[in-house]
């Protein structure tokens, strides 16, 4: 690209960037497939009023402290056992109107593992009007011939404030007992594609531009019968094409299906993970016609595993993308990518196949994020009771360290089951703070309920302080909760949440913290790259500290959340420049970066 198009490219960002506070709502518009035609658009509806930006950010309170007072430190395990009084966050539980459950298919009484694993949510903006939607798996039932079979998922279209409206769009079908969903643009052609994992089968729907999907896995030669749970989009080849990573949990049919005994009423239980045999895990090569071939002895996958859990992303930084695969009571898989697509598993070696007493986890949800500051991304999962929750610190060059007790996440080892999962910057304050879903397996769990307190970290220079709410709030109320995804629902500039359930509706929490801080988003376009640009790393200069982000693939549990890099920037602090290392293995250095806005960038030819 030369230097008056890569200027004229970053003066239409900043001019899509500047119209952000002009806008009052999302419009729905035709987008044609072409770089050009979506930039002109953008220009023209932003200059008019459409939602490519966020709003500008609420107005703070005066004299707001922007961390909470925090407890004392007692002892390594005690560290971050409470907060002093209520959490400083707000998020307040907003009203959708209509049922959208995951249906686990309890009311038959089978009582089988299926029953355990729940359903996800997909962040995205499906029809490009520049609000992010809601697709919701419905999972299935058992039949009285003994089938399962699958019930009807939902896609809702957001307004970009926070209200959701449900439309039909071809998805709404499933050919399987559904679990998780994830969204990605596998043809590079500007929309959103969606993969639906579940028990039988995967389901691959085509975006066709128009507000509605096609089915096309058989078509795109993803041929999958096994259990699949869990999965992550990626370049792994850096061909400029998105590939899958597909995780599978156990060995559990009609026919391997055992009865198990609650131990303290001898009542009917469901039978866990260590009862049945581990399914192999597979990875697709995408063709570059949409089709997709399996090479998962050709990449060096190893056997096992019993995956929940999948994170894509550059650990140690050789810029191509590795894998990190939480996998539910055995050992977790770390593969290096050798920087041709072929990897090595060098989980136990490197510090994360196991906890600190060198034992396997009942890991669930996983995350990727620099928590420290120090520009390495460390890794983060969320695990079964009676374990400590994961995290682990980069060391760097691949290796790790785990950290959980010393920043605080022992004291809630012995209480709850952990499942979506993920780090944001819930006051914006300038570091990442943690969230999970939690909720037991269990029908009669013998020491901790079933329904469960969701789980909120604020961190404190590196330490993580569990947080208090109030009990007629959602977060002060246990739930059966599942999958659970972070993003900017109502575009005022901070992270709002979404968490699925076993149990009832799934629940959308609007973030209403109030901050004195600012806020950058940034939404790459890929050129050479995926048009996602999964895999690319984005530092933001504030003043003399470069505080990096990651675009992940995977993450959570069964969910997908939004894709767009978000930082919040403390009072005071500068926006120097932001360098951008996008996966074709290209650097690019932006300044005259806007706060409180959304800026779109696009990768140079």
């Amino acid at each position: 690209m030369n230097k008056s198009r890569a200027l004229t490219t970053r003066l239409l960002a900043g001019i899509i960037a500047w119209a952000a506070p002009h806008r009052s709502s999302c419009v729905r518009f035709e987008s044609t497939k072409t770089d050009v035609a979506w930039i002109l658009a953008a220009m023209l509806f932003s200059l008019h009023g459409c939602g490519f930006s966020a709003n500008s950010p609420p107005q703070p309170a005066p004299g707001r402290s922007a961390r909470p007072i925090n407890s004392p430190v007692a002892s390594q395990d005690e560290v971050g056992s409470s907060a002093v009084g209520m959490s400083s966050l707000k998020f307040a539980e907003r009203p959708l109107g209509i049922d959208v459950r995951y249906s686990n298919g309890s009311a038959a009484k089978v009582n089988s593992i299926v029953e355990t694993l729940g359903g996800g949510v997909a962040m995205f903006d499906y029809d490009r009007d520049g609000c992010l939607d809601l697709f919701a798996t419905g999972g299935g039932q058992f039949t009285p011939q003994r089938t399962l079979e699958g019930l009807p998922s939902q896609l809702l279209r957001g307004d970009g404030v926070g209200n959701f409206t449900p439309v039909i769009a071809g998805l709404e079908a499933s050919r399987y007992f559904s679990h998780g969903c994830w969204a990605a643009d596998l043809n590079n052609d500007g929309f959103g594609d969606l993969l639906v994992t579940g028990y039988g089968g995967l389901q691959l729907f085509h975006n066709q531009g128009d507000g509605t999907f096609l089915e096309r896995a058989d078509a795109a030669q993803l041929h999958d019968p096994s259990w699949s749970t869990a999965t992550a989009w990626g370049d792994i080849n850096r061909d400029g094409y998105l590939d899958l990573y597909v995780a599978h949990y156990v060995d559990w049919s009609f026919q391997t299906h055992r009865a198990c005994n609650d131990p303290q009423g001898g009542q009917n239980e469901i039978c866990g993970p260590k009862n049945y045999s581990p399914l192999n895990d597979r990875m697709f090569l995408s063709q570059g016609d949409g089709t997709f071939a399996d090479v998962t002895t050709a990449v060096g996958l190893v056997a096992g595993g019993k995956g929940l859990g999948v994170v894509m992303g550059d650990f140690d930084l050789d810029n191509d993308l590795d894998l990190y695969v939480a996998n539910d009571t055995t050992e977790n898989f770390l593969y290096l990518n050798r920087g041709d697509g072929h990897f090595d598993e060098v989980g136990q070696p490197n510090g994360v196949a196991v906890d600190d007493a060198g034992r396997p986890t009942g890991s669930m949800g996983v995350d990727l994020a620099d928590f420290d500051g120090d520009g390495l991304p460390d890794l983060w999962t969320a695990n079964y009771e009676h374990e400590i929750f994961g995290l682990y610190r980069n060391l760097g060059h691949g290796q790790f360290l785990h950290v959980s007790r010393t920043t605080g996440f022992a004291a809630i080892a012995d209480q709850f089951v952990g499942w979506g999962t993920g780090f944001a910057d819930f006051d914006r304050d300038g570091d990442l703070d943690v969230i999970a879903a939690t909720g037991h397996v269990k029908r009669f769990p013998a020491t901790t309920p079933v329904k469960q307190l969701p789980l909120v970290w604020l961190q404190d220079n590196g330490r993580f302080i569990k947080q208090s709410f109030p009990a007629n709030t959602y977060l002060g109320t246990p739930h059966a909760g599942r999958g659970l995804a972070l993003g900017d629902l109502d575009r005022d500039g901070d992270m709002d949440v979404v968490i699925t359930h076993n149990d009832r509706p799934l629940a959308i929490l609007s973030n209403e913290t109030v901050s004195t801080s600012q806020w950058l988003r940034i939404h790459l376009t890929g050129r050479q790259s995926c048009r996602d640009a999964i895999g690319a790393r984005l530092g933001l200069k504030l003043g003399n500290q470069t505080v990096w982000r990651q675009i992940q693939g995977g993450g959570s549990y069964l969910s997908q959340s939004e894709l767009r890099p978000y930082w919040a920037i403390p009072t005071g602090a500068k926006i120097e420049g932001l360098t951008i290392h996008w996966p074709s293995g290209q650097t690019q250095v932006v300044h005259n970066l806007l706060p409180n806005t959304t800026m779109f960038i696009i990768e140079p030819d």
